[in-house]
Formats: C-alpha cells, sequence, structure tokens
C-alpha cells in the first residue's frame, strides 16, 4: 500500500517579517521544510508532494537540491492561495493521489519526528477510521482549535479559538496541530465537497471533518504525547524556540554516544553531523552541514565547521573551515581559515591567523602564523615561516605553486606562481621567488642593504 505525505508550504508567513519564503529558514544550517521532508522519508512514506506557492522557485530550489527532480520528492504548486482544503486539493489532483494512507503535514513543522509520522500514517491504514486528527496538549493552549471528543471517543467536532467559551477554553485541552491523516480514497472522493462560504472565502482542510462524518465515516485523534512535536513556526521568536528545541535533541544524543560538551546551550551542530567518542566540544561551536569529526578530538571554542571531515585526535580551536578534510593528530589555530579545497595530512600543524585554500598541506608540514597558502601542493615535513604567501592569482587566473618534502620556506617569502620548489631547498627571509627552485638549493632574492650614518640627527635639525 503506497503511502503519501503531502507538505503544506505555500503560505506567505507574513509575521517573520522575511523577503524569504518561511519554510527556508534555517534551523542548525538546515531549512524548515528539509526538517519536515526528512522525517517523512525516514518515516518510511512512499511519496512525499510538497505545495509551493509564495517564493515557489526558491523552494522548489531547496527541494530540487536536497532531494534531485526524478526522486521520491516532488512539487506542485498552488498557483492561486485559497487555503489548506484548496492546496490539498491542488495536490491530489496534480499528483494523482486516490489510495493509501495520506498525511497532510505543515512545512513550517520542523520538530516532528519520523515514528511520530509512521504512526500517524498508521491509523487510517486499517480502515477503522476515515481519517485522524493530530492533536497535542501545549502548555499554553490558547490560538490551538480545541478538540471536541463524543461519548464514543470520535471527534464531534473542531472548535477554534474564537468561537470557544469560557467553559470550553478550560476543558477543551486537546488541541489541534493543524496536520491530518486520511483514507486516501476517501480524501479524494470527498476533497470537493469542501466549501468557502465564509469571511474569508477559502477552503479550509478541518472541515472534512463534518464532510466524513456527514458521509457516516469515523474521523478520530492521534494524539502526540511530545507537544514540542506540534510546535510550528510563524515568527522569528518561534523560530529561536524550535531551534533551541532542536539543538538540545541533538546534543543530548551525542552526549549519550560518548561526545563531552562542555556547555550543551552553547554548542550548535547540525543533525547530519557525525562526532566520534572522547572528542570534547567547547562552547560558541557551530557544526553546519554535513562533518565528520573523530575519535579523542578537541574542537573550539568560537569554531564554526561547515561540510568538513576531522579525523582522530585533532585540536581545532578559533576556526573556521568549509569543505576541508583534516586527518589525524592536526593541531589547527586558533584563529584559522580553512577554505574549500583545504586538505591537511597527519601530524600536520595550521597555526595562528593562516588562510588556507584550495591546497594540500603535506604530512608533518607546518603552517605556524600570518600566513596564506593557496592552490598549492605541499610535501611532507615542510616548514613555512611567517608571513609567507603564495601569490596564486595574477588578476586573471589562479596559478599553482608546489612545495617539495622537507623544505624551509624563510619568514616573509612571497611565492609568485606559478612556482615549483623542489626538495630539502631554503629560501632566505623576505625573498620574492619567481623562478623555479631545484633539490637542495637556497633560493635568496634582496636588494643590497644600505646604512645612511648620522640620518636621525639630520632630519630632527632640518623640521
Amino acid at each position: 500500500m503506497t503511502s503519501t505525505a503531502i507538505i503544506l508550504a505555500a503560505g506567505e508567513g507574513t509575521r517573520m517579517k522575511s523577503r524569504h519564503a518561511k519554510v527556508s529558514h534555517e534551523i542548525l544550517g538546515k531549512p524548515m521544510i528539509s526538517w519536515v521532508v526528512d522525517a517523512a522519508l525516514e518515516a518510511g512514506i512512499d511519496r512525499v508532494v510538497v505545495v509551493v506557492g509564495s517564493h515557489a522557485d526558491e523552494v522548489r530550489a531547496i527541494i530540487a537540491d536536497a532531494y534531485g527532480t526524478a526522486g521520491t520528492v516532488e512539487c506542485v504548486e498552488q498557483a492561486e492561495r485559497l487555503g489548506t482544503g484548496h492546496a490539498v486539493k491542488v495536490a491530489i489532483e496534480t499528483a494523482g493521489i486516490d489510495a493509501g494512507p495520506v498525511v497532510v503535514l505543515n512545512g513550517d513543522l520542523p520538530l516532528i519526528q519520523s515514528g511520530t509520522i509512521r504512526a500517524f500514517a498508521e491509523s487510517v491504514a486499517d480502515g477503522g477510521a476515515a481519517a485522524t486528527i493530530f492533536t497535542f496538549t501545549p502548555p499554553e493552549p490558547f490560538g490551538y482549535g480545541r478538540i471536541k471528543l463524543g461519548a464514543d471517543g470520535q471527534v464531534e467536532c473542531i472548535i477554534e479559538q474564537k468561537d470557544c467559551t469560557a467553559e470550553e477554553a478550560a476543558t477543551l485541552l486537546e488541541c489541534n496541530v493543524g496536520c491530518y491523516a486520511f483514507d486516501g480514497a476517501e480524501l479524494a472522493a470527498h476533497v470537493g465537497e469542501i466549501g468557502c462560504d465564509n469571511a474569508q472565502g477559502e477552503y479550509y482542510l478541518p472541515d472534512m471533518v463534518e464532510i466524513l462524518k456527514r458521509a457516516g465515516r469515523a474521523v478520530s485523534i492521534f494524539h502526540c504525547d511530545d507537544y514540542r512535536e506540534g510546535l510550528g513556526v510563524n515568527s522569528r521568536a518561534q523560530l529561536a524556540q524550535v531551534t533551541a528545541v532542536a539543538r538540545d535533541r541533538v546534543n543530548a544524543r551525542l552526549m549519550a554516544e560518548g561526545v563531552t560538551l562542555i556547555d550543551p546551550a552553547l554548542v550548535w551542530i547540525s543533525p547530519e553531523s557525525e562526532v566520534g567518542r572522547d572528542t570534547v566540544i567547547w562552547p560558541l561551536t557551530f557544526l553546519t552541514g554535513s562533518c565528520k569529526i573523530g575519535e579523542g578530538c578537541q574542537i573550539g571554542p568560537n569554531t564554526r565547521l561547515t561540510d568538513t571531515r576531522i579525523g582522530d585526535g585533532c585540536s581545532v580551536e578559533e576556526t573556521v573551515a568549509i569543505e576541508a578534510v583534516l586527518e589525524n593528530d592536526i593541531s589547527c589555530g586558533p584563529r584559522a581559515y580553512l577554505r574549500p579545497g583545504t586538505h591537511v595530512l597527519d601530524h600536520a600543524h595550521v597555526g595562528t591567523h593562516v588562510e588556507i585554500k584550495k591546497s594540500t598541506i603535506g604530512e608533518g608540514s607546518k603552517v605556524p602564523h600570518l600566513s596564506y597558502i593557496g592552490d598549492t601542493t605541499m610535501g611532507a615535513g615542510v616548514n613555512i615561516g611567517a608571513g609567507s604567501i603564495t601569490c596564486n592569482y595574477d588578476g586573471v587566473h589562479k596559478n599553482p605553486t608546489t612545495i617539495g618534502d622537507r623544505t624551509f620556506i624563510g619568514s616573509n617569502t612571497m611565492m609568485v606562481a606559478p612556482v615549483n620548489i623542489g626538495d630539502d631547498a631554503v629560501t632566505g627571509a623576505g625573498s620574492v621567488i619567481t623562478k623555479d627552485v631545484e633539490d637542495g638549493a637556497l633560493a635568496i632574492e634582496r636588494n643590497d642593504q644600505r646604512i645612511i650614518s648620522g640620518y636621525t640627527a639630520r632630519k630632527r635639525a632640518r623640521s
């Protein structure tokens, strides 16, 4: 039996006060919509249909980048945004949904878990209910529609907050999250009956409850014990609230797996990242994208890693690294910047105020401080003196530099690429190297030093 998730992501999200789609805003570096789609896929949902509308191109691009264009995740557009019932009708007609369990989820519900979605879909799989309503009991129920149950335990009606009496508001604590599971055949057969006879002239999905009840079909609730899974995002404050919950979930999992977090409230790690046992994460550390950290490392403080892989036994302090690879037993920082394409081999050292881009730093080599290394292939056991630069850009092209094994680059050496420096070579401090240097050679380039005696006294006399 094919199961389908319809994810509603067409709204404008006006309370976000943003030029971007609400569901594009990130939580731990991951777009909000992707949290919901991933949870649905992990739940075993066979087909995911994302309804786009406002900022449709932006949301489509997020989906295409994360899931491709020919997989189990597809987008359909609600050109006229006429309510949630209309959005579901567009999805059914465009995607051809007419059977199997269909769960309707909101794209701004990033904390919902895969196990919950799986159980939600199963609640209508046996044919006992035509629909179930996803409910929870939040600490503050104000603003949510309340569920009124009949004596048989089936849903009698949904009472919106504005229509609740004082007694109903105080006693009806089962709240409607706004998500529904349907028998696909029943949904397809009756969704066209939703009317728009209301002040907004829109088609509302909750009307399906009364429609199915009139058809003699049962409608029940699916209660979620963890109210946080039902928390939606409609403002920047709510975005911060759910981000804190997501952060705490990820951090709790890592600590249970043997990772030390000095202050879990000050560490932000994406759900796709992996961290090995006995690694210590210091405060103000961010791991975004898909990072992989080995065992026995010290990461942070004040460190941001994106899509970066780090081996075992490394120390990475006050470092920004993007799409970089650090092998084993490496020390990096403080205040280092590793740009995409950086590959640091075992036992190497990258020091203070060092920037590396698209370069290989050889095994046991050192770039201790105040240097820029770009488009470079460096051998083993190399020492780069302070203030040295590979001058890789001529204004048009990026040019390569090669440095052989065990070579010593004197402080403040400018290596003007393209240039090759051999094994066991030495460059004199302050040199500008424009020609290839053979193995074992000393390359030195300096003007003669002049000393003018008495200069200071004469200058003072003139002034």
